[in-house]
């Protein structure tokens, strides 16, 4: 039979104590706990019967019965047991008849400082103490009564101090305990935001990959069949076009999903998109009708790679949108601004959008830009120009989560 997952991750979170007191618990529960706590009784009881008494027997085996029969629902009423064996024993002083069921007491009392505070741990200890040292007085012969008492004593706080130190550590591994389910917890929820956020990624990434890449090549595909004609030099080259446009589609899907592995002949054909593939890119949309300048200034080989890549795909969403919505003859103008701190993007376009009857489509377009933009400290401004064309620009802060002024 093989083990649980979830159980065993949980025993792999919890602490070394937890799991050792725990496995510590489930050999003692073992025997029931009505077994466990009639064997005190039983063999005070046993011990009486079988050795006797030299005073009247049946009145020792009932004292000792009253002695110890109470610690069966010890557990359950500690207090009430301790006041009730307490009582018996001041009975048994009373009659003064000296018993093994004496014994009785030292239970009780570490049942009552295991299971409850300081001042009731006091309490108990002085009662008890009290009795040891009326005892004492009694049975001890005479000259004798320092050395009994001292002892008696150590038993007296030896049953309390353990019962303290039970508690203690009971309360420990429950603080423990808590703690162990507290972080187990939080390493769900983390997992649970970890996929999310994966998810979120995937995405954004597979709606950029394939919005971009499907308008290219729906354009291209446009373009082959107006030239197939007239110009099948065109055509051809349009529809080579077409070719490399979908590998690198289906390239970046599997780098989004995370199957593409980096010894991969198309790693090395297609790496990381980056600002230096933006040339590429403003070839891209030339095929497809979208003529598209880029201007970088300062450099970028310092820029971390995902950081490239934010750049990159904001871009590309920016001239999609434009290659989509924007009549022929439109044009596109790239600017990228670069320094050690920030890197600022802004794509602009000649062409007016046309008005969109009903609400706006809630794509994931403008808000993954927003998104990666805000990842990096940036605020995405998209809008139309005062003198026509629309406008996507943003500036992004390396190394820093907090907003940025655009």
């Amino acid at each position: 039979m093989t083990a649980d997952p979830g159980t065993a991750h949980r025993d792999r979170v919890r602490p070394a104590p937890v799991r050792a007191a725990r496995a510590a618990r489930r050999r003692a529960r073992r025997l029931p706990p009505v077994v466990r706590d009639a064997l005190v009784p039983a063999l005070l009881l046993l011990n009486i019967l079988t050795t006797g008494a030299p005073q009247d027997l049946p009145v020792a085996v009932a004292l000792t019965a009253a002695l110890a029969l109470p610690l069966l629902w010890r557990r359950r009423a500690p207090r009430t047991v301790f006041g009730a064996v307490a009582a018996a024993a001041a009975v048994q002083w009373l009659m003064d008849i000296q018993l093994p069921a004496d014994l009785a007491l030292l239970v009780a009392l570490y049942t009552v400082a295991s299971t409850s505070d300081r001042r009731g741990t006091l309490i108990a200890g002085a009662v008890v103490e009290i009795g040891a040292l009326l005892a004492c007085l009694r049975w001890t012969t005479e000259g004798a009564f320092l050395t009994p008492f001292v002892a008696v004593t150590a038993l007296v706080v030896a049953a309390a101090v353990l019962g303290v130190n039970v508690r203690t550590t009971r309360a420990y591994l429950a603080a423990l305990e808590e703690r162990a389910a507290r972080l187990e917890q939080q390493q769900d929820q983390q997992a649970r935001l970890a996929v999310a956020e994966e998810r979120t990624r995937i995405t954004r990434e597979m709606h950029d990959v394939v919005t971009h890449n499907l308008s290219v090549m729906v354009a291209l595909t446009d373009a082959a069949v107006y030239a197939q004609h007239r110009s099948p030099d065109k055509a051809t080259t349009a529809m080579l076009r077409i070719s490399e446009t979908g590998r690198q589609a289906l390239t970046d899907m599997r780098r989004s999903l995370g199957i593409l592995r980096t010894d991969e002949p198309d790693a090395e054909r297609h790496p990381l998109p980056g600002i230096a593939q933006l040339e590429t890119l403003a070839g891209q949309m030339c095929a497809a009708g979208l003529p598209t300048r880029v201007e970088v200034e300062g450099g970028h080989t310092h820029l971390p790679a995902t950081a490239q890549l934010t750049v990159y795909r904001l871009v590309q969403e920016a001239l999609t949108n434009a290659l989509k919505h924007t009549p022929a003859g439109t044009e596109a103008t790239v600017r990228i601004r670069c320094s050690t701190e920030t890197v600022t993007v802004d794509v602009t376009d000649t062409g007016p959008r046309p008005p969109r009857p009903g609400p706006a489509p809630s794509g994931h377009g403008i808000p993954g830009m927003r998104e990666r933009s805000a990842a990096y400290g940036g605020t995405l401004q998209a809008g139309p120009l005062p003198g026509g064309g629309w406008r996507v620009r943003t500036r992004l802060v390396l190394g820093s989560s907090g907003p940025a002024s655009v």
